[in-house]
């Protein structure tokens, strides 16, 4: 068991550090620099995605060939959740999703020619990307075998028919993934299919309103009235929307959770540096017992969220799905973000409850925490279910082999052959 930073990552997490301290942190000051969306406007962004391109924190996710740094799962999760520290953080160094899903999945399963039309505007930048799955009532949701959205062959194309909602970051996109079905079939029903913004049939139609900030392009409803897709624009193959999703879904939750503790860990920041120097009846609140249990608290559980995040980590960089890991660390991490951010509300007083913090930011990007890529009754369902299956094994350990590895999924004890 590792727990422990190699010196390559922990350089990558410092000089992050130091970026968010020096470049990010200081632009969140000033009101000026936000959107009307809440968000850093485009003009004040662009200087720093320059910046961190020339300082090497670009595309941390992607292949070195691709223009990326090549870090692992573990990785990632160290220096996510130090660029979240900020809340411009993650978009600066082009780790933000839905980018930061799409990158990856195009980087495993695209082919080649693909990749070059598709990923790499991506990853240079140049473009933005959305994934387009979920579905008004009563489509799919958390259960993508009641999608209703259509893609009928005809000839070389598929004509899409239907609507999506929720769909982030489509209001600035210009690369799509789609999943859409293609038969009646359980498991092999939808397919995967590329389409660019500039393509007719298809419009926005509106940027659903929401409650807390919102990313680059906001969250949008759609709908397909014709669009055609050139079958050479399908994704994998006929049938393989399900197998694409759990590929992508996967990396990409546990993605969120690596960047919602750097948020929990900003939250808890400026929360003790508050308690630190505010005074009430001649007392630091700090050296109050009752604040001391808040503050024991959410740090304890920020621990707890780190540690289920490094073990999914590691398990993915193993080559195992990590499905159970990966439900326990999104329950955890969303549900302690909230708790984080509240108890620093609550102990900045009306500070916190105004802009002059990110605290009030934060609050309101947290709740949509326990939503996103499944609720967290939908993940408490996935791990009853593992531990129904498993009975005692759910809680097994890994055992290395004679080479000190952990066997992938589908490897024979020793490795492979």
């Amino acid at each position: 068991m590792q727990f422990s930073l190699s010196p390559e990552i922990d350089d990558y997490r410092t000089r992050i550090r130091t970026f968010v301290d020096t470049h990010l942190i200081p632009v969140e000051a000033d009101r000026a620099n936000y959107d009307e969306h809440d968000n850093i406007r485009e003009a004040v962004l662009e200087p720093l995605r320059a910046q961190a391109r020339a300082d090497g924190l670009w595309a941390l996710q992607m292949p070195r060939a691709l223009g990326g740094q090549g870090l692992s799962m573990v990785g990632l999760a160290a220096c996510y959740e130090e660029m979240n520290r900020s809340i411009f953080g993650p978009v600066t160094f082009n780790a933000a999703a839905p980018d930061d899903g799409n990158m990856r999945v195009l980087a495993k399963v695209a082919r080649p020619d693909q990749q070059a039309r598709w990923l790499q505007p991506i990853i240079d930048g140049r473009v933005r990307s959305s994934f387009v799955m979920t579905e008004p009532h009563p489509g799919s949701g958390s259960d993508p075998s009641m999608m209703r959205t259509t893609a009928t062959r005809r000839g070389d194309k598929w004509v899409i028919e239907g609507r999506k909602w929720f769909i982030t970051g489509a209001g600035v996109a210009q690369h799509f993934i789609l999943i859409a079905r293609t038969s009646d079939d359980a498991r092999k029903g939808l397919s995967a299919f590329l389409f660019d913004a500039s393509q007719p049939g298809w419009r926005i139609e509106r940027r659903i309103p929401i409650m807390g900030p919102e990313e680059h392009g906001g969250h949008c409803e759609i709908a397909f009235e014709g669009l055609e897709i050139p079958d050479e624009n399908r994704l994998m193959e006929v049938g393989d929307g399900l197998k694409l999703t759990q590929i992508r879904l996967g990396p990409a939750r546990l993605t969120h959770c690596m960047r919602w503790l750097g948020l929990a860990r900003r939250a808890m920041a400026i929360g003790v540096d508050y308690v630190s120097e505010r005074h009430s009846f001649g007392q630091r609140l700090a050296d109050r017992e009752g604040v001391q249990w808040l503050l024991g608290e959410a740090a304890m559980q920020i621990e707890i969220g780190r540690l289920l995040t490094m073990r999914a980590a590691e398990r993915l960089d193993q080559g195992h799905f990590a499905r159970k890991e990966v439900s326990m660390a999104k329950i955890v991490v969303s549900e302690t973000l909230h708790k984080a951010v509240d108890t620093a509300l609550q102990l900045n007083g009306a500070r916190g409850y105004s802009k002059d913090t990110p605290l009030e930011w934060i609050y309101r990007y947290a709740r949509q925490a326990r939503l996103v890529d499944g609720a967290s009754e939908v993940h408490k369902m996935v791990l009853a279910r593992h531990l129904i299956d498993e009975g005692d094994d759910f809680w097994k350990w890994d055992v290395e082999d004679e080479h000190g590895r952990v066997p992938s999924v589908g490897e024979p004890a020793g490795g492979p052959r």
